[in-house]
């Protein structure tokens, strides 16, 4: 299981905090947890839940595609799009997670800085993401990408209720 550290924190509502940082990927099915992928500017976070066997997990990808650095995506798969979407697959269905049942839903893909300098590294991560749910046959149910501000995402393993907040307030996918 890729659970590494179960802390309190976050806010009063939300329960044990089961941080995922940048290229990391955590999954669950504790009815207390939420995992939660914080400050994603150009990073994507994506959520995938199984409503009938209550498990889920969430990635936090760095870059779109593995092939740039192969030694780097076998280490820590969750750093790319790709690579991180067939692990995070394995492991929620080691947990019991049926692919049929997958529901998924995303935030970050924006530009950093205000767009200074970027290479669409948000962009591109969102094109690559879209591509593999579509491969996967996984419905994206809510999103939200783009722009120039940083979200946190919030995935709540009781019943897969997810949340973006930004500036300070928080949206239900």
């Amino acid at each position: 299981m890729t659970f590494l550290q179960t802390r309190p924190g976050g806010k009063a509502n939300h329960g044990h905090v089961v941080i995922v940082g940048i290229g990391e990927m955590k999954v669950g099915h504790s009815r207390t947890d939420v995992l939660v992928a914080r400050s994603l500017g150009s990073c994507l976070g994506l959520t995938l839940y199984d409503e009938e066997k209550q498990v889920g997990g969430l990635i936090n990808c760095m870059l779109p595609l593995a092939g740039i650095d192969p030694d780097q995506a076998r280490d820590k798969p969750g750093m790319f799009v790709d690579s991180g979407v067939e692990a995070l697959l394995k492991e929620i269905h080691a947990l019991g997670g049926r692919s049929g049942n997958l529901v998924a839903r995303m935030a970050g893909a924006g530009l950093p800085l205000g767009g200074r300098g970027a290479l669409g590294i948000g962009h591109r991560n969102e094109l690559a993401m879209r591509r593999i749910l579509q491969e996967n046959d996984i419905p994206l149910l809510g999103e939200d990408v783009g722009g120039f501000g940083s979200r946190s995402l919030y995935l709540y393993l009781k019943d897969g209720r997810t949340m973006v907040e930004s500036h300070g307030k928080e949206v239900e996918l």
